[in-house]
């Protein structure tokens, strides 16, 4: 009897631990589900605040605020399309500058005509001086990056060389890409084992079409694209173009975003750049906002001739128009979006100025007591096309300000604002001042 008492007393201590360890794990999940629904909250609320969607929970991840963006500048790149085709022979069948503004959603590819001439004196042009040939002499991007940069004045940094292969390997990972092909393509060269064989008319192309698209020129036969379209090299860069904006809207899809691990690698093994990583994850999470309604695509101008010593057809860039073309491309865009904005606003004689932007001169001077904030502020400006032509430190001061002393145009000095993300706008005209603009960098910065 007495161990009958001691075993039911037992087994009620064991059923009260039971309980307790119940309770106790109830406890401990309902404090892991407010965590939980706190965290989530907490990722919600930054996902708004980045601007919502898959770009905002993208920016999140990343670890953005709802400031970064309006600090990311416009970003410029040179790409360079290599064939590999041939052992030892690496010229750059594709010569493009691209930009993207993450902040007005508009982009410009310019196309760069592979026999655009480089040397001094184009009476003794060889083919040796064209731009394409500077890769292939000591696989160095950077002095194909540097001869685009003399010729357009961008002062663009960073390059991204990609392979044929790439290209071949992207279209495949994405599943494809629909194109609207322009013409018949029928073209042989055994020396270099290209095969080029497309009917006319929208289809899905995948990896090894994609070569054959973006490498045409002309049929067997000698027949080009026709001259409404824009023929031989025109025709073959208008291409491209056409097809880079399909491939940028159809990896961009939603459902590619699974797919960048096998992105990454395929850029990983076939494409050489100097962006940096953390350079390019800023810009990613707005990427996916981009639609290509807002992308402006241009040749370089110029005219072809073969009027030299060695008989050689070289592409003479016209320097007005080159000069014309790229403010057009990829400075006034930003003007035009500022003069939009202040649509409706009053505005007067005195705070007008036809002033472009590329013209205007910027004294920038640091009141922040951070000395890494003045050299943020100038890459931020001349990332955006201003010249800045003065730099100094001033007594430290509380609010970034953006002083006007020449009648610069209220849009530009909006745009201004806009890229360093901080300043209010003062005007303190001075017949005698050396700049146009005066900024200073306050610690609000």
């Amino acid at each position: 009897m007495e161990k009958k008492q001691m075993n039911n007393k037992k087994n009620s201590n064991n059923n009260r631990n039971k309980k307790r360890k119940k309770k106790t794990w109830k406890k401990v999940l309902l404090v892991f589900a407010l965590v939980l629904l706190i965290a989530g909250g907490v990722f919600a609320y930054r996902v708004h605040l980045n601007g919502g969607g898959m770009s905002g929970m993208l920016a999140t991840m990343v670890g953005h605020d709802e400031n970064t963006k309006k600090n990311l500048g416009e970003f410029k790149v040179l790409l360079l399309g290599i064939s590999t085709d041939q052992e030892g022979v690496d010229l750059t069948d594709t010569i493009m500058v691209a930009s993207y503004n993450p902040n007005t959603q508009k982009a410009t590819l310019l196309s760069i005509p592979r026999d655009t001439y480089t040397g001094k004196n184009s009476a003794k042009a060889t083919a040796y001086e064209k731009i394409n040939a500077l890769y292939n002499r000591n696989h160095r991007p950077d002095e194909t990056l540097k001869a685009v940069n003399e010729i357009t004045g961008l002062e663009i940094q960073y390059y991204v060389v990609v392979k044929t292969e790439a290209l071949i390997k992207l279209v495949d990972v994405i599943g494809g890409v629909t194109f609207n092909v322009p013409i018949n393509m029928d073209y042989d060269d055994v020396t270099q084992d290209l095969h080029i064989h497309l009917k006319a008319g929208e289809q899905k192309l995948d990896g090894n079409k994609a070569e054959q698209l973006v490498r045409f020129r002309h049929n067997n036969n000698g027949t080009t694209y026709p001259e409404e379209y824009g023929d031989n090299d025109t025709g073959r860069m208008r291409t491209q173009r056409e097809f880079i904006m399909q491939v940028v809207k159809q990896t961009a899809k939603p459902e590619n975003i699974f797919k960048l691990g096998e992105i990454l690698e395929v850029a990983q093994e076939h494409v050489i750049t100097n962006v940096d990583f953390n350079v390019a994850k800023d810009y990613i999470p707005y990427v996916v906002e981009f639609s290509t309604d807002n992308l402006l695509t241009e040749t370089l101008p110029g005219t072809n001739t073969n009027k030299n010593t060695s008989n050689t057809w070289i592409f003479i860039h016209d320097k007005t128009k080159t000069k014309a073309l790229i403010q057009e491309l990829f400075y006034d865009r930003d003007i035009e979006q500022s003069d939009e904005e202040l649509e409706g606003e009053e505005t007067t004689s005195e705070t007008t100025s036809t002033t472009s932007k590329a013209d205007v001169t910027i004294e920038v001077l640091n009141g922040s007591g951070s000395n890494s904030n003045l050299q943020k502020v100038v890459n931020q400006l001349k990332g955006a096309g201003y010249k800045v032509t003065r730099t100094g430190s001033t007594n430290t001061t509380a609010k970034t300000t953006i002083v006007n002393k020449k009648n610069v145009k209220e849009a530009i000095l909006k745009n201004m604002k806009d890229t360093i993300g901080a300043g209010s706008i003062e005007t303190s005209e001075s017949s005698s001042s050396k700049v146009d603009v005066t900024i200073i960098i306050g610690k609000d910065y």
